[in-house]
């Protein structure tokens, strides 16, 4: 079983930012990589940003040179990751989901939090 709590969604104005942050904790091993997913209305998720344990970062085209996922850390038992989404753009409007890859290939999905930016 696993418990993610997310935060930092909300409204902010085209080129503000925010900072989501997603802690994941339960009894798994090996988390391979943490993440960041979104899903707009009328769209299928599509990946945001992801960061492998390893270090290996992957971004969507449209959010590379503006968002910044960090590092995968661990404390008390939770894993940590964070995304600092700056410049933000009418199009990044979407619920942002965060995800946790095993290396047994088991995928897990937080609830997800809501970004609006508008004027």
């Amino acid at each position: 079983q696993v418990q993610f709590v997310e935060s930092g969604g909300g409204l902010v104005q085209p080129g503000g930012s925010l900072r989501l942050s997603c802690a994941a904790s339960g009894s798994f091993f090996s988390i391979y990589a943490m993440g960041w997913y979104r899903q707009a209305p009328g769209n299928q998720r599509e990946l945001v940003a992801r960061i492998t344990t390893g270090g290996s970062t992957n971004y969507a085209d449209s959010v590379k040179g503006r968002f910044t996922i960090s590092t995968i850390s661990r404390d008390n038992a939770k894993n940590t990751v964070y995304l600092q989404m700056n410049n933000l753009k009418a199009e990044d409007t979407a619920v942002y989901y965060c995800n946790l890859l095993l290396r047994t290939s088991s995928n897990y999905w937080g609830q997800g939090t809501q970004v609006t930016v508008s004027s």
